[in-house]
Order: structure tokens, then C-alpha cells, then sequence
């Protein structure tokens, strides 16, 4: 999912989220609540500026969605390891599907190019990671999902303002109510635009004065196109590349925050793996996704455009990798420690939660793998010895947990 762009503080405050309270979502006071809330977002979205036929047409029929609300509070237990999901997201049915499309998509991909600067196989890419060419960009009802999450969901006031941004877009004409479809939550159309990014990006390339990014392909590569143009894509810049660290490479440097110009790093004695030479990033950062025993990269600006789309480093090698074979290049060539397993949440917050104990601060125990964690583990794998990739493995909580 595209990172969402905020909209402007809207003129008139928007009406309070519900209290989540333990009633069955057919309980008629739940939807009696739920009816009282859809009343007040009228008057607010009216007094920013939305008609009364637009009011009309979006909210005459829409239905709290409980499944909404049950997969936004999911915490799942499970995790992947890196490979695993780069097995799923870049394997070779999507790589040989993704080639047969982008020949369809030749011309529009090309057009976007020429426009935006993006290359094509980067914007195919995107299109297979986001909706698997189109095959499964979400059936859900934006307006249901967004009044459903603005009534009841985790986060309410993010919701309620994406909520106004969808009714811009009915209210401008791009797209009919009931064709605005997607995710459960809210994103749209073939490469998953949230309706703020949408009104923020999205692009009539067919002319046909609608902005489609559900049936229309021009306006799908196009859109796609400017938002990684306007988020900071460098023309004719790599994403990165697989590389071969020198003898004695500090792990620990194998971070988003460590940036050098490519001269820096080859001086080091960084080489790419296939003998090519590097590309020439003026902040280059190197990445080891599955920490020191793993394969490594060198990463430049259009990686970090593509995390604006979706903030997350698989993801983003997802985009690359994919990228990089439907022009017929190589996948990773370097092994991953596929002996490895993934921590599950309850055993991260259980690793978080030793590391504080020790004296090694992570911040909160959640379960999540973030800079603080990385760097608190990173601490305590030099005060033990051992590299400091901040990688979370089962040896190493295991090793934490012992007295």
C-alpha cells in the first residue's frame, strides 16, 4: 500500500470515534451508533465542501463492514523470514507472468517512462507486487471500509481523513461509488493507491477526463509513474545492486543511516558480485536483510523512493528484484541462511524485553523489528562478541534468555 499523503486540516472537526464496546455488530444499538456517526460525517464533510448529490450517492447504502474491524485488529503471531517472502512475491510464475504483461503494457509503461522518468519494469513491478497484474486489487467498498475504520478502527482520525479524500474523488467524477473498490484497508485500484495519494498523484493520461486507476492502464502506469517521480526517482539511476563485502566488514554499517558515495564503499573493497562496476550513488547504503550471514546490497535514492510507496525493506527488494528479472536479469545470487527461522511476536517482544532487562535499551516490548530493537541488539551482540547485524534469531534470544 502506497504511503498515505495527508490531507489539509479540514475547516470543520470531524465527528469522534466510536468506543470500541463488546456488542455484536448487529446489535441494534450498534448500528444505530453506527447510523448517528454516518449522520455527523455528512455534516462534516459537507461543511469541507462536498455536495449533497455526492453525500447522497456515497452514504444512501453504507454498511459497517465487521471484517473490517476483526483483520484491523489482527495482531498475527507468525512472521516471514526475508527469503520466504522474496520465494512468494518475486518467484518465477510471477517473473514469466510479469514479462507476458509488461509486453501488453509496452505501450503505456513506455509512455509513463518517457513522462516521468520511471523505467517500465520498475512500474510492472509494482502493478504484480500491488494486485498481481491486476488479477486481485481488493472487491471491498472503499466508502464502507473507510466509514467502518473512521467509526471503530485503530486509527480512527487517519481513516476519517481518508474517508474525506475518497468523497473528493466521487465528488470530482473520476470514479463511480460503486466501482470504487479495493482493499480492506482502503487502498484502490491496480497498484493500491490510498484515496489521499490518489488525489495527490493519480493522473489522466487517456484523456478521457477521469482519473482511472482501475480500468485504465495509461492511467495506472502514469499514476504509479508520478508518484515515484514526485517522491524522488532519479532517471536512469539503478535501484542498487548485489555486492560482495570485504574481509572484516563491520556489520553494524550495514544500515539505512550509514550513506557514503559509491568511491567510498568500493575503497572499502565493496565489489558488485557479478564483477560489474557499482553503481555511482552519491549516498550508497548498504543492506544485509538477513543479517551477516546473508546476501548483501548496495542501495541507492530510488530504493529509498520505493520504501515511500510502502515502508518496508522486503517489500522494497521485492520491487528491485522483480524489476531486475522481467529484464531478464538475475534473482539474489548469494545464499540465503534459509536454516534460519523467523521469530515469532511473541518471541520478539520476549527478545525486546530481555535486551531491557540487560541494560540494553529497545524501547517498548511489541513485537516489532524497528531501529530501536536493531540497535539495542546490535549493543549486546558486540558486548557478547559476536557481529553486530542486529539480526533477531532464535540462538540469540535464547543465548538473552539464559541467567
Amino acid at each position: 500500500m502506497p504511503a498515505a499523503v495527508r490531507p489539509q486540516p479540514p475547516a470543520a472537526a470531524p465527528p469522534p470515534a466510536a468506543m470500541p464496546v463488546p456488542l455484536p455488530v448487529d446489535d441494534a444499538q450498534h448500528q444505530q451508533r453506527f447510523a448517528q456517526w454516518i449522520a455527523d460525517y455528512r455534516n462534516f464533510a459537507r461543511a469541507n465542501g462536498i455536495g449533497e448529490a455526492t453525500l447522497q450517492r456515497a452514504f444512501e447504502a453504507t454498511q459497517f463492514l465487521p471484517r473490517v474491524i476483526e483483520l484491523d485488529r489482527a495482531q498475527p503471531e507468525s512472521t516471514r523470514t526475508v527469503w520466504a517472502y522474496l520465494d512468494s512475491t518475486v518467484s518465477d510464475a510471477r517473473v514469466t507472468n510479469g514479462q507476458d504483461k509488461l509486453v501488453q503494457v509496452r505501450s503505456e509503461a513506455d509512455a509513463a517512462a518517457v513522462r516521468y522518468g520511471v523505467p517500465p519494469t520498475i512500474l510492472v513491478a509494482i502493478w504484480g507486487m500491488e494486485s498481481n497484474y491486476g488479477g486481485n486489487y481488493g472487491n471491498t467498498p472503499t466508502i464502507d471500509a473507510l466509514a467502518t475504520l473512521g467509526f471503530e478502527g485503530r486509527r480512527a482520525d487517519w481513516a476519517r481523513g481518508e474517508l474525506l479524500a475518497a468523497l473528493k474523488i466521487l465528488e470530482r467524477g473520476d470514479i463511480r461509488r460503486e466501482d470504487m473498490i479495493g482493499s480492506w484497508a482502503g487502498a484502490m485500484g491496480q497498484t493500491q493507491f490510498l484515496p489521499s495519494s490518489f488525489l495527490a498523484y493519480a493522473v489522466d493520461a487517456d484523456g478521457d477526463g477521469r482519473r482511472d486507476i482501475w480500468g485504465s492502464m495509461p492511467d495506472v502506469m502514469a499514476s504509479t509513474a508520478n508518484f515515484l517521480s514526485r517522491s524522488g526517482w532519479q532517471a536512469q539511476q539503478p535501484w542498487g545492486t548485489e555486492v560482495v563485502l570485504p574481509p572484516g566488514f563491520d556489520p553494524a554499517r550495514a544500515d539505512a543511516a550509514v550513506r557514503q558515495p559509491t568511491v567510498q564503499w568500493a575503497a572499502e573493497g565493496l565489489r558488485s558480485i557479478d564483477g560489474r562496476p557499482l553503481p555511482e550513488f552519491a549516498d550508497g547504503s548498504v543492506l544485509q536483510p538477513a543479517g551477516a550471514r546473508g546476501p548483501a546490497f548496495l542501495v541507492g535514492p530510488n530504493f529509498r523512493t520505493i520504501l515511500r510507496y510502502n515502508n518496508s525493506t522486503s517489500y522494497a527488494l521485492a520491487v528491485g528484484l522483480l524489476a531486475q528479472r522481467l529484464a531478464g536479469g538475475p534473482g539474489v545470487q548469494a545464499s540465503w541462511p534459509r536454516d534460519m527461522v523467523a521469530l515469532t511476536r511473541s518471541q520478539l517482544v520476549d527478545m525486546q524485553a530481555a535486551l531491557n532487562q540487560r541494560g540494553f535499551a529497545s524501547g517498548t516490548p511489541d513485537g516489532v523489528m524497528g531501529p530501536a530493537t536493531r540497535e539495542g541488539l546490535r549493543r549486546y551482540q558486540r558486548s557478547v562478541g559476536l557481529p553486530a547485524d542486529g539480526f533477531p534469531s532464535l540462538e540469540l534470544l535464547q543465548r538473552l534468555q539464559q541467567p
